[in-house]
């Protein structure tokens, strides 16, 4: 069974950076597209960075040219670099398949932007 973990959130100015990773226990990086979402209050979940197997990524208008979605297959790892962020920025940040799968939800990370 796929474990995803993610890890990096915390508590940033606006304007600032952070780097989100998320760890998979088992190899399905390599074989599968992958996806970061975020869950702001009181909104659904949604995608916010996707990555190919070949490494094409593709971005909603929200976070294009801030944020970098990334993937290291050796290591089961996937990574969301997040630059100039805005307190609508705010949530909690997931890791999944593109599309998602239901067993794949773990507790996310969650990203709060505040002065």
């Amino acid at each position: 069974q796929v474990q995803l973990v993610e890890s990096g959130g915390g508590l940033v100015q606006p304007g600032g950076s952070l780097r989100l990773s998320c760890a998979a226990s088992g190899s399905i990086f390599s074989i599968t597209a992958m996806g970061w979402y975020r869950q702001r209050p009181g909104k659904q979940r949604e995608l916010v960075a996707a990555i190919t197997t070949g490494g094409t990524t593709n971005y909603p208008d929200s976070v294009k040219g801030r944020f970098t979605i990334s993937r290291d297959n050796a290591k089961n790892t996937v990574y969301l670099q997040m630059n100039s962020l805005k307190p609508e920025d705010t949530a909690v940040y997931y890791c999944n398949a593109l599309p998602p799968r239901s067993d794949y939800w773990g507790q996310g990370t969650q990203v709060t932007v505040s002065s």
